[in-house]
């Protein structure tokens, strides 16, 4: 059965259909049972909710009578005891305890950096409300208020803005004395590029709160004020992990800890294992203004570090852009501008790589502090250490009671004995917190004075021990072996088969069906459960946590995994391993096919979930079975490319590719070439250049429907758009519908370029249809964005911008911050041809800063062509200059980037033109045409050139003869062209039409010749 009380009362049969409880007694006494599902209710409380205060002599016999209608009617289980009564469903079964799961988990989400899982997890929740919230119970309406800012924190941090600015509104109208409601309206207006708005809202804030509650607004609001003045983008914290208990202690630390970090840019936490080293230093990060939190203990590899630090920034790698820009140089794009605290926990094992890292991105980001813990400090210069000693016997005492009361909630220390043995314990275990944590959960099955007792011998070498051995053994092992030797022989077995999954982070632990797979344990519920009940495995992501349940996931520390493979017999290792790849290696096969189609959220998200063991997966096969780490590794290319993560996998590529050998196995030669692709995203050397061109061969004599249809793509984004042109490409998408529409944007493209824009359009519009029915958003983008721009070219600018706006949701919901800044770019465009040129800038402002948070140097230098433009429209040309020039700076030296470079020089010379620098002019548009003609250019940029040398030419039949060419090279004249259209009115007004029209069709005939010979 399942249950809905968020709205009228509603109860379903398993089948769905709707069940009747009876009249407003049974429905009340019901809807109170449900608010505790699962958990038993006291006789008085339910009274007290029938009746009120004054009930009825006999109460309780008619409750009980209640009770048994209520059994009979609906057929459900209600257990009586001494305590009460409880209705005996899962909580998952009703709405409310789902939605309160659901609005927790998102939260988390939206705390630790993942604001797609956050979106996803809050929208499912706010889907269950069918009605307001019952009159008596206001803390659902402040729960279900709570969910919609934390989806609409996410919103934005997606790239919402204008979309959300109604919506918050309208809260705002039913809660006008919510300050966070107030810093939401700021930061949406703001991200709409509307931020005069943003500041008026804070005018309005202030008199209200002043007015209503005689109070000025909270610091936090003010500082968002003071950001919004000073022209900043307002910083939110990513990444820190959320804490679910109260911190214990550590005042002295955290003062210190905040006056270092004011006079040093590295400040390293040091001290031995499990002395709350993380935990301190989340705290500490709480305060700062802008925090990117690095969790380093899963990594297995210290070249790894920068992927994980662009990883918690939320940088990725774009589908669109040249492949050549090295890690190091994205990081420090995406950081050199801002002022924020990295910090990166537990560096130990990765000391050296850390260091490297550290001191690269402090000297080249001098707005950049550092917060490490390691066992050791990193030893660079200008270091300040801050040694975390054990707690105090105070606060170690009351970390442990605040723990016993959370599986206790009965414990009470009472009687000296009691305070004693927890003295005791607490000094057995040298003071070390997450020791403590342990020990306090065993209150669930033991008593303090047993606990204590049982501590004896076991801890001693926590005390006493080699003080010549690392800290690591001195403290965790000890506890963890302690941990270990309370579990029954299932129990251990399964601990040590589940260190085969990937740990640490939201990529790391398995599902339920993962653990019962590759485990080869029928049902292992009970055995997961008790695990988790003996705190070996536990359901939060604190540091005591071993393994996490939720949404059906379990996890495992990294402390934990290594003391529990250390268990495992090699053979059976193997055999693990082997499952374990076969297990992922069928559910990337599975899921391919769906990340083309309806289920391509959905089945992102779960890819993310799994990326952990979809990379140990991988590793293991590159070594134990290369031709199966092809099939994974051409299922895994195109969720790589979506969200951005195919850079951090050209080692096992390259590693991969190598394995096989430079001949593909026969049946696997498009997973061999996709390999090749995958290894080579950044061309480096001889070897690299050998990959891609045995990729390239081989794809080259494919003359088969590809299995992987998106192949086309990847190809084409390495070796350059040349390859669309390939006829194999038709042979090679089929009849698969996503690899039709795929084929039509190829064609479409040619037709471009060929200077066709109608047939060009149909063919884009044919594959926007195919995406739409396939339910692509990545095709619908992309196609949605070249019909844009022929719409653009018509002088249809309403129509444009509702198409690309369209595009931008698509991106938007991919999380794809690159192609939204593309699309944003043109947009600007649209704009700027409005004479729209203030929003035209905001437009290219927020392309800009997408961009740059990105690290995508080449995208942020598209972005400042469009605000030169923008600028030397609007007549302020010393602003365009600087512009251009930053352009010119940034660009890449790629074959993606020339097109750019040629628009800046054209920009540069109109802007000297209008300045009357004529020669400086003509420099410049020497060197666009020189840029344009050699091959490298599309028919695009040739024709925005010939229009340029146009207002230049040896009299008017010459300027309409390279109008001409323009036309012919784009396929006709943009309308309303601010840079094109007065010049040719004015030499229609000066050429007879007979001699225009004759021009203009020498134009036509000579297209790039116009240009070469001019």
């Amino acid at each position: 059965m399942r249950f809905g009380i968020l709205g009228p009362l509603d109860v379903r049969a398993s089948d769905g259909s709707p069940l009747d409880p009876g009249g407003p007694r049974p429905r009340a006494l019901l809807t109170l049972l449900l608010l505790d599902a699962g958990r038993t209710v006291s006789a008085e409380r339910l009274i007290d909710g029938l009746y009120g205060e004054d009930p009825p002599a006999g109460a309780a016999n008619a409750l009980q009578s209640q009770i048994s209608r209520l059994r009979k009617r609906l057929d459900l289980e209600i257990e009586s005891g001494p305590a009460g009564y409880r209705l005996a469903v899962a909580p998952d079964t009703v709405d409310l305890h789902r939605f309160e799961r659901l609005a927790r988990e998102g939260g988390q989400a939206l705390s630790t950096g993942d604001p797609a899982r956050a979106t996803a997890l809050l929208r499912e929740g706010l889907g269950l409300w069918r009605g307001p919230a019952p009159v008596d119970l206001p803390r659902l309406d402040e729960l279900r208020l709570g969910a919609t800012q934390d989806r609409i924190e996410a919103d934005l941090a997606l790239g919402g803005g204008a979309d959300l600015v109604a919506e918050v509104r309208d809260l705002l109208a039913l809660h006008p004395l919510s300050e966070r409601l107030y810093g939401l309206l700021m930061r949406t207006l703001h991200a709409a590029g509307r931020s005069a708005e943003a500041l008026r809202v804070y005018e309005e804030a202030r008199r209200t709160l002043a007015d209503e509650l005689g109070a000025d607004p909270s610091a936090e609001l003010s500082a968002l004020h003071l950001e919004l003045l000073q022209g900043q983008e307002p910083v939110r914290v990513r990444g820190v992990p959320a804490q679910l208990t109260r911190f214990v202690g550590r005042a002295d630390e955290l003062s210190r800890i905040d006056e270092l970090l004011a006079e040093a840019r590295l400040v390293t936490l040091t001290g031995p294992g499990g002395a709350g080293k993380t935990r301190l230093a989340c705290e500490a990060a709480r305060s700062r203004a802008e925090v990117c939190y690095v969790e380093l203990a899963p990594l297995t590899e210290g070249s790894r570090i920068p992927y994980a630090i662009l990883t918690a920034l939320g940088v990725r790698e774009g589908l669109r852009g040249p492949h050549g820009t090295d890690v190091t140089d994205r990081l420090t794009a995406a950081l050199e501008d801002r002022g924020l605290l990295l910090v990166l926990d537990n560096c130990e094992h990765v000391i050296e790589d850390a260091a490297r890292v550290t001191g690269l991105l402090l000297g080249a980001c001098p707005g950049l502090r550092v917060l490490a813990t390691s066992r050791e400090g990193l030893g660079l210069t200008g270091e300040a250490l801050c040694p975390v000693p054990p707690l105090a016997s105070g606060p170690a005492a009351q970390l442990f009671r605040d723990r016993a009361m959370a599986v206790r909630p009965d414990f009470e220390a009472h009687g000296h004995a009691r305070v004693a043995s927890i003295d005791d314990i607490c000094s057995a275990l040298d003071g070390l917190p997450l020791a403590i944590e342990l020990a306090a959960a065993r209150l669930r099955t033991l008593t303090v004075a047993e606990l204590a007792e049982r501590l004896g011998d076991r801890f001693r070498v926590l005390s006493r021990g080699d003080r010549t051995k690392a800290p690591r053994h001195r403290t965790l092992r000890a506890v963890v072996e302690w941990s270990w030797e309370l579990l029954d022989e299932e129990e251990q077995d399964l601990a040590c088969r589940l260190t085969v999954f990937a740990g640490g982070g939201l990529s790391g632990g398995a599902t339920l069906e993962a653990v019962e797979e590759v485990c080869g344990v029928p049902y292992p519920e009970d055995l997961l459960a008790s695990l988790a009940e003996k705190s070996f495995l536990e359901k939060s992501f604190l540091e005591k946590s071993f393994l996490d349940a939720a949404d059906g996931r379990y996890r495992m520390l990294e402390t934990i995994r290594a003391f529990c493979a250390e268990q495992l017999q090699d053979r059976t290792l193997k055999e693990l391993r082997d499952a374990h790849a076969a297990y992922y290696l069928h559910l990337a096969e599975e899921a391919e096919p769906q990340l083309r189609g309806h289920g391509q959220l959905p089945w992102l998200a779960r890819l993310s979930a799994e990326q952990g063991n979809l990379d140990a997966a991988l590793r293991h096969l590159v070594v134990a079975a290369p031709h199966d780490g092809l099939r994974l590794m051409a299922a895994l290319s195109w969720f790589w490319r979506l969200h951005g993560l195919a850079g951090e996998r050209v080692p096992l590529a390259r590693a991969l590719v190598d394995a096989v050998g430079p001949t593909p196995p026969r049946g696997l030669e498009e997973e061999y070439a996709l390999c090749g692709l995958n290894a080579v995203m950044s061309v480096t050397g001889d070897e690299d250049e050998d990959r891609l061109a045995r990729a390239d061969q081989v794809l080259a004599t494919i003359d088969r429907q590809l299995r992987l249809p998106f192949t086309v793509v990847l190809w084409t984004l390495a070796v350059g758009p040349e390859r669309s042109r390939d006829e194999r490409v038709r042979a090679q998408v089929g009849d698969d519908p996503w690899g039709r529409a795929l084929l039509n944007i190829g064609l479409g493209f040619q037709e471009q370029f060929a200077g066709r824009p109608a047939a060009s359009e149909a063919l884009f519009a044919k594959a926007l249809e195919g995406f739409r029915e396939t339910g692509d958003r990545w095709g619908m983008a992309n196609s949605l964005d070249q019909l844009g721009m022929f719409a653009d070219w018509r002088g249809e600018r309403a129509r444009a911008l509702d198409l690309l706006d369209e595009a931008l949701r698509c991106a938007r919901e991919l999380a794809a911050p690159e192609e939204t800044a593309d699309l944003l770019c043109r947009r600007g465009a649209v704009l700027l041809r409005s004479a729209r040129y203030e929003e035209a800038s905001a437009d290219f402002a927020r392309a800009a800063d997408l961009a740059r948070a990105a690290g995508a140097p080449e995208k942020v230098a598209g972005a400042h062509w469009g605000m030169g433009d923008a600028a030397r429209l609007a007549g302020d040309r010393a602003r365009a200059r600087e512009h251009y020039e930053t352009a010119l700076g940034l660009n890449a030296r790629s074959w993606y980037s020339v097109g750019q470079t040629v628009h800046v020089f054209l920009g540069l010379g109109r802007t000297a033109l209008a300045e009357g620098r004529t020669e400086e002019a003509d420099d410049w548009f020497r060197q666009a045409r020189t840029l344009s003609t050699d091959g490298v250019a599309q028919g695009l940029e040739l024709a925005v050139v010939a229009e340029a040398l146009a207002a230049r030419a040896d009299g008017p039949e010459q300027a309409v003869t390279l109008l001409g060419a323009a036309s012919a090279l784009r396929g006709r004249l943009i309308v309303d062209d601010p840079d094109v259209t007065p010049l040719e009115q004015r030499l229609r007004r000066v050429l007879a039409p007979e001699v225009f029209k004759k021009a203009f069709e020498l134009g036509v005939s000579l297209r790039e010749a116009a240009i070469v010979n001019l």
